[in-house]
């Protein structure tokens, strides 16, 4: 019986730590618009935000312009996420880039901006 209640305590105390440790790493999933015309637009929105900490993974469409992106919240925000994005001269639902990082972009990644 005593080794019983010894085997239960650690598999609950095992549970526990299961439970907590998922808990401290939360995943979000997020969609929004980023504006750009190109492969090289692709490439480049796409390789800003897999370099941003906390980023798990991340689309871009083209055609549809929306990003979907998967992150850790407790490492970064979806501001965060999009501040950086307009940073490299896109702009996206939240943030315009500045006409430096816009103007800075190839002439084919020029998009019609808002």
């Amino acid at each position: 019986m005593k080794h019983f209640k010894i085997t239960i305590f650690f598999l609950l105390s095992f549970v526990f730590c299961l439970l907590s440790f998922a808990e401290g790493d939360k995943k979000k999933k997020e969609t929004f618009k980023v504006w750009g015309s190109c492969d090289m637009c692709h490439q480049k929105i796409t390789s800003t935000v897999k370099s941003i900490e906390g980023v798990k993974s991340c689309s871009w469409n083209v055609i549809t312009k929306i990003m979907k992106v998967k992150f850790n919240e407790n490492i970064t925000t979806l501001d965060n996420i999009q501040k950086i994005i307009a940073e490299s001269g896109y702009d996206t639902e939240r943030f315009k880039a500045t006409d430096k990082a816009y103007n800075s972009l190839h002439y084919c990644c020029k998009y019609e901006r808002k």
